[in-house]
């Protein structure tokens, strides 16, 4: 018989990260997006209550939590500041490639960093001319004997100014495509430097900036994976970070939800709470249904991440319709907060703000449709 309860371990783990969120993330998150200021404090806050570096196993120090307990916890922190969550999540990203592809040794000598005290890593994938198209990176990779050489530049990468560890894709000629890419973790050195942070419209408390790898020395020791398995590696790691998304997702389109109810609630018009107009509940219905349906998206998809079957359509599909509908939703509510919506005083621009890019990162809804339909028409999935 399928269960949709919760364990008492999870419900535990949820509450966890709901009273971190409640207590040092929404006080804070406001601040932080109008000076665009790296949340360090709120991340060293989380990596000492255990809400950073999840996918670690524990022998190297980490929690080891499942896909779908990190995707419940994910969902927390979303609807907190995805901010904030995307800063946090971007650690997992870096480690996940050597949690799923690394060595012992690598295992040992990298996990433990981040374990033993506050890290913060990058996942350096997107370029200037490489973003939906990765295949077609520049950043080259140069092998000299036991060490290998990148130079080239990564755009739009989270943690990028704080980074001391940068799990790094990159080619060994870009003629061979997909063919040719190897991932590297590459340690915070002077060669690595920061060319521009980004002015972002949302989102603004994670640091997004551009990194340049300048004759970048790296030992043929520190490459993830095998020599040209870079492109599985980047698409293993994807397969396991979109559903992450997602829940992170689910967790902007709850807020929005929350905050539309609230309100309508609150707020009267002709002597009566707006709530009680049908034109405001069919918004509210069409919230709640899409963070129903959002959430079960997410969950089956880290399920099937934790059962090791097949994710690639699933994952897919969790990103784009958990996106989609934070989108819509923090648009919603802005629209029943009517002109004190777009006002910086209430919580709904930010979270319209925030929500956007969840539509783009991690591989746009428009890769996401692609996608599908390519795993669609292998195979019929019911």
């Amino acid at each position: 018989m399928i269960s949709f309860e919760l364990s008492e371990e999870q419900k535990a783990l949820r509450d966890v990260a709901r009273d971190f969120v409640k207590k040092e993330v929404i006080p804070k998150a406001p601040e932080y997006d109008r000076s665009a200021t790296f949340p360090r404090d709120i991340l060293e806050k989380a990596f000492e209550v255990g809400l950073l570096n999840l996918c670690v196993p524990t022998k190297y120090g980490g929690g080891e939590l499942s896909n779908l307990d990190t995707v419940i916890v994910i969902e927390e922190l979303g609807y907190g500041c995805t901010g904030v969550s995307t800063s946090m999540m971007v650690n997992d990203l870096a480690l996940s490639p050597i949690v799923l592809f690394g060595t012992d040794k690598q295992k040992e000598k990298f996990l433990t960093r981040f374990t033993k005290k506050y890290t913060t890593g990058s996942f350096c994938l997107t370029e200037p001319e490489a973003g939906s198209d990765v295949a077609g990176m520049q950043l080259k990779a140069e092998k000299k004997g036991d060490y290998y050489v990148l130079n080239g530049t990564k755009t739009f990468i989270t943690n990028g100014s704080y980074a001391e560890l940068y799990t790094t894709f990159a080619t060994l000629d870009p003629k061979l495509r997909h063919k040719g890419i190897c991932c590297f973790a590459v340690e915070k050195c002077p060669e690595i430097s920061v060319s521009k942070k980004e002015d972002k419209m949302g989102q603004r408390a994670s640091d997004t900036v551009q990194v340049v790898f300048n004759n970048v020395k790296v030992s043929k020791e520190n490459m993830i994976g095998k020599e040209s398995e870079g492109w599985v590696v980047a698409m293993k790691t994807l397969d396991k970070s979109r559903p992450l998304v997602a829940s992170a997702s689910i967790g902007v389109a709850r807020r929005a939800m929350e905050c539309a109810r609230e309100y309508g609630l609150e707020r009267k018009a002709f002597g009566k709470a707006i709530s009680e107009y049908q034109a405001i509940q069919f918004m509210l219905a069409d919230m709640a249904k899409d963070v129903e349906a959002g959430r079960l998206l997410s969950w089956k998809a880290a399920w099937l991440l934790d059962q090791n079957l097949p994710s690639t359509y699933t994952s897919s599909i969790a990103k784009c319709f958990g996106s989609d509908a934070a989108v819509k939703a923090s648009i919603d509510a802005v629209q029943v907060y009517g002109g004190y919506g777009y006002m910086k005083d209430y919580p709904v621009e930010k979270l319209m703000r925030d929500a956007k890019v969840l539509q783009i990162y991690e591989g746009t809804n428009q890769i996401q449709r692609l996608v599908i339909a390519r795993e669609l028409l292998k195979s019929l999935f019911y």
